[in-house]
């Protein structure tokens, strides 16, 4: 019974979702049992600055990525990444358009060496 629960996040304000990311950031330094003035210091960036993060205030995106990155959350980078997919009609065309078989090597013939049958 370990579900987790289903959280319409297209629904929420910016300023939900703002306070719910400084949240993540707060509750992650609190695991790593780092004070702000560690993680600001660490990131190159003022504790007043990791406080408005934590509090969801606006702050740059920047800042965001170098608080994550000192907390090595990175990876959750992944789920911005793009994956290039081919259509199944796309695929076919590729397909039908490979090399079946080798076909017989043509000998380089010299033109000038041709008869001119006058046609």
């Amino acid at each position: 019974m370990n579900e987790k629960p289903y959280i319409a996040y297209h629904s929420m304000t910016d300023k939900a979702l703002s306070k719910l990311i400084g949240k993540f950031v707060k509750h992650h330094r609190l695991q790593q049992n780092k004070t702000q003035n560690v993680i600001a210091t660490e990131a190159g960036i003022s504790r007043s600055t990791l406080s408005l993060l934590e509090r969801g205030e606006k702050v740059n995106l920047s800042t965001l990525i170098q608080v994550l990155r000192i907390l090595d959350l990175l990876d959750l980078m992944e789920v911005f990444e793009v994956n290039e997919t081919i259509s199944p009609i796309a695929y076919a065309k590729l397909k039908k358009k490979q090399r079946k078989k080798a076909s017989p090597q043509q000998k380089n013939i010299d033109k000038s060496k041709t008869e001119d049958i006058g046609w």
